[in-house]
């Protein structure tokens, strides 16, 4: 009888953890397949802030689905195939790589990046993350993953643009995450900017963030969240980080953080700038929500890049 009832005990101390485990997997990393591109269809981020510059992104949406574009894509260092869209400004312009957010993709969370690339006499290419919009995949790692994935553009742009092109590797929200933490990789000279609008300071601490805001004690949930990306996602949340990679750099970085972002606090990217060792700038926008720091200022936003531009002297 003791036998069994503490086999049932130790079953359920297994069990418990697995479960919430496998939940945590699912609930913050796995991303299921998406639909096709509806030709339609105009997708705006959630939330009621968002809806106050729906026709902003309609729009741009718009402009870019008429636009003559190149389909690009390349091969992840664990085979994925990723894909994204070149739009060229002038044959021989600089480029940006653009990344996007969290479970976002690159029309809906970078099409205004379009217009504002080709006011700075930019090329853009945008780009979807592993497991977003068209890319393969269905488990996203914080920008652990992605920062390589990164890296791997940067290499196409080279072949695609030529040995002299110039670089700036630039995201928003999660993407921006991932550019910063390319940072602190070995990139080549032809990177000569980097832009983070409204990254966080690392996985880890968005992460924690997110379990507050859900009324819930990280100290009890982020173990297991960390354990569900090693189990099941095969990446360390802990690997690296903005605030990490920074550090190790000298490209110069421009930081654009919306005041009143309540999702990922100004507050990060402020850190983030203290500890950065290139040449740097932090760019405030006022009233500005998560991720919309351009179009609540696309004037203010577009002069700050220019006039960076113009002190780094590329």
């Amino acid at each position: 009888m003791y036998f069994w009832l503490w086999l049932s005990v130790a079953l359920v101390l297994l069990l418990v953890p697995l479960g919430v485990t496998v939940y945590c997997f699912f609930k913050v990393f796995y991303v299921p397949n998406r639909d096709p591109e509806d030709p339609d269809r105009y997708e705006i981020p959630d939330g009621e802030i968002y809806e106050a510059h729906r026709e902003d992104i309609v729009g741009w949406t718009k402009m870019i689905r008429e636009m003559p574009r190149e389909e690009v894509e390349v091969t992840s260092f664990d085979g994925l195939t990723l894909r994204g869209r070149h739009y060229e400004y002038a044959p021989g312009a600089p480029v940006e790589l653009l990344f996007h957010g969290y479970r976002g993709n690159a029309e809906r969370d970078l099409s205004g990046g379009v217009a504002r690339c080709f006011s700075l006499g930019r090329s853009a290419v945008l780009i979807d993350h592993r497991a977003g919009g068209r890319s393969d995949g269905n488990v996203t790692t914080f920008g652990i993953y992605e920062r390589l994935d990164c890296l791997q553009w940067v290499q196409f742009a080279l072949h695609r643009f030529g040995p002299d092109v110039k670089l700036i590797l630039t995201g928003v929200s999660m993407g921006a995450a991932t550019v910063m933490m390319a940072m602190g990789e070995e990139l080549p000279p032809n990177v000569v900017c980097v832009l983070a609008d409204c990254g966080y300071t690392s996985p880890k601490e968005i992460i924690c963030k997110v379990i507050r805001d859900m009324h819930l004690p990280p100290a009890a949930f982020y173990p297991f969240v960390r354990l569900a990306a090693r189990l099941f996602g095969r990446f360390d949340l802990e690997e690296t980080s903005p605030l990490e990679a920074v550090t190790k750099t000298d490209v110069p970085l421009i930081l654009i953080h919306g005041d009143a972002d309540a999702f990922v606090p100004y507050d990060m990217s402020a850190r983030i700038y203290e500890v950065c060792r290139s040449p740097k700038k932090l760019v405030p926008i006022k009233g500005a929500g998560h991720g919309l720091a351009y179009p609540a200022d696309p004037e203010g936003y577009v002069q700050a890049l220019a006039d960076f531009q113009q002190e780094c002297g590329f």
